[in-house]
């Protein structure tokens, strides 16, 4: 006799986010920020006797100039922001396709047993850990951050820029609350 186990309630696996909020409960702002598409990045803060804290950011304009300027939108109860805030430094990472789970581990998405920083190479920076793979990164001073909307804006001073074209497959891109990736080829 063949005999199938269900799993107990509440032990699926969900193939959407599970405390979304329902599309038709969303407002019509946020609705149309899902239609924008959105750069993946990561922000990291601390090392050495810092702790170390990582958040996905999607909401993060890098404006040129002299210094170049960062801005992006934290959630001011993360525990980056408590360390960013702290240090005063931050490191921000431009992610690919091939980081769509660890995406999803700083975002709290998925699980991340021994943390999010376990299960990939890091370099250690005075800015915060970068991912070793990485193919650019910069190290930013934090100069200001108020409150904005339900989000603290943030905004940084950009005082290092790193660029490694080699491994560089693209931009990870956040679309109406999924990853796409580019899909015209590159060089163009």
């Amino acid at each position: 006799m063949f005999h199938v186990n269900h799993p107990e309630p509440g032990a699926e696996i969900h193939y959407r986010d599970p405390f979304a909020t329902a599309g038709a409960d969303r407002s019509p702002a946020r609705r149309l920020r899902g239609r924008l598409a959105a750069p993946v990045t990561l922000w990291t803060a601390g090392g050495g006797s810092a702790p170390l804290a990582g958040l996905t950011v999607s909401s993060t304009v890098l404006a040129d100039g002299d210094p170049p300027r960062l801005l992006g939108l934290l959630d001011e109860e993360s525990q980056l922001w408590e360390v960013l805030r702290e240090s005063g430094r931050f490191a921000m990472v431009p992610l690919g396709p091939a980081h769509r789970q660890l995406a999803d581990r700083f975002a709290g998405l998925m699980p991340a047993p021994g943390g999010p920083f376990n299960g990939a190479d890091w370099q250690s920076t005075e800015y915060g850990p970068v991912l070793a793979e990485a193919s650019g990164w910069a190290g930013c001073r934090l100069d200001d951050a108020r409150p904005y909307g339900w989000a603290m804006l943030v905004e940084a001073t950009v005082e290092t820029v790193t660029i490694s074209d080699a491994g560089d497959a693209g931009p990870l891109i956040h679309y109406r609350g999924r990853y796409r990736e580019l899909g015209e080829p590159r060089g163009r």
